[in-house]
Order: structure tokens, then sequence, then C-alpha cells
């Protein structure tokens, strides 16, 4: 008769595998957002240092060099100095490199929208398939480069809804607002009234209105070149 043994649960050990098992089964559960900055590192260094708690020498790592964004940029001479072997080393080497690569991605993902042609373009786009009655909101940054294109929130009230696009703008870091209304029902001049309340309300928040466009058959109009805005 063949031998048989238990199988092993490493979730329950005390040693290194059944913690770094429960770290594991922790981001897996709840997401990588909720480790610290230590506990980022700890388990950065399980790739490169396979049979040690890594827990105190990530901690005594960013308490070295100050953060874990210090750890990360610290030369290898230094990293050396502090303890490491080269096979962790080139393990914090790679978290730089992603980031770099995934700030790149999303600057080329981002449209310009500084004139009126790229907005165009844009929108040429944008409005496929667009909702009629809806008013959307094109966050921008310092540079007009898009950061969100989303439907305003759903208030009671204009004054309501132009304090959560405020909280939506603050998030984002946006600096400055393109709005769109799609096939509106309501005539322009009620249009600009509500365009007008939006510009007062940003202008504290140092947040820019650029202009408040109506898409109905044709091209957009924009409030602002008819004087409504």
């Amino acid at each position: 008769m063949a031998n048989t043994y238990p199988r092993i649960d490493l979730t329950r050990g005390t040693g290194p595998q059944g913690h770094r098992a429960r770290m594991r089964a922790r981001v897996l559960a709840n997401g990588a957002h909720t480790l610290a900055d230590y506990e980022i590192l700890e388990m950065l260094l399980f790739a490169g240092v396979p049979r040690k708690d890594t827990k105190p020498l990530a901690k005594g790592l960013i308490a070295h060099f100050g953060s874990l964004v210090d750890v990360f940029r610290a030369p290898t001479q230094a990293l050396r100095a502090a303890g490491l072997k080269d096979d962790a080393i080139r393990v914090l080497r790679l978290p730089g490199v992603a980031a770099e690569r995934l700030a790149s991605s999303e600057q080329r993902e981002r449209p310009t929208l500084s004139n009126w042609e790229q907005l165009m373009a844009y929108l040429d786009q944008a409005l496929e398939g667009g909702i009629p009655g809806q008013f959307r909101l094109l966050y921008l940054d310092n540079r007009n480069r898009l950061l969100a294109d989303e439907a305003a929130p759903e208030a009671d009230s204009l004054a309501e809804r132009n304090r959560a696009i405020a909280i939506r703008a603050l998030a984002l870091h946006a600096t400055a607002l393109i709005g769109f209304h799609i096939r509106p029902k309501e005539r322009p001049a009620d249009l600009s009234q509500s365009a007008r309340q939006l510009d007062f309300a940003m202008r504290p928040l140092s947040i820019t209105l650029h202009d408040v466009l109506i898409t109905n058959e044709g091209r957009p109009s924009s409030l602002r070149q008819e004087g409504l805005l």
C-alpha cells in the first residue's frame, strides 16, 4: 500500500513560508493598495531572498534610506553596503522601470485639447453613441491634456451638481474643464445660465471653464464664441 502524506497548509505555518502565503492571500483578497510601504518592499524581496523573513530587512532598509521610493532609487553599492545580495537588488530595480513605462504610456494615451481643431477631432469620436440630453465634462491638466471624460454627476440642483464637479476636479488634479451638451432640449439661453454658474463655482478653486459646447446636427457650437459664457 502506497504511503500517503498529509497536505501541508503553508498559510498556518509560523515560519517565513507560512507568512509569505498569508501575505499573498491578503493581496488577492484585499488588494495591494492595503499594504504599508514596508510590506510592499517585504513582498518584493520574496523573489530575491527566498528562504528568510524579509520583514525586518524591509523595515531596516526604509529606516536607513528614508522611504520606499528612496530604497528603489538607492545606488547599487549603497544597497550592497546595507546587506543586500545582487539577486535582491535586481528585483528592486524593476518597480522604478515599470512606473516610468506606465507613466510614459499614460502620457501618450492622453490627448491634448489646446485648440479648436484638437477638440473637434476628439469630439468626433467621443460623440459616437452619445446619450441625448447628457451633459459631459472633459477634465484637463495644466497643459490641457485630458484627464477624464465623464458624465456630469447627477444632483437635485445646479449648486449640488457644481459642488460634485468641483470635488471630482480636485480629485483628478484638474485645472480646467470643457463641458458639452449632447443634443439638449434646453434653449442656448438656459444652458448659458447653468454654464455661468459652473464657471462662477470653479473660479475660487482656480479651475478654468474653457467652454461649454452644444452638440446637435453638424458641428458643435460654442457658448463662449457666441458670447453666452
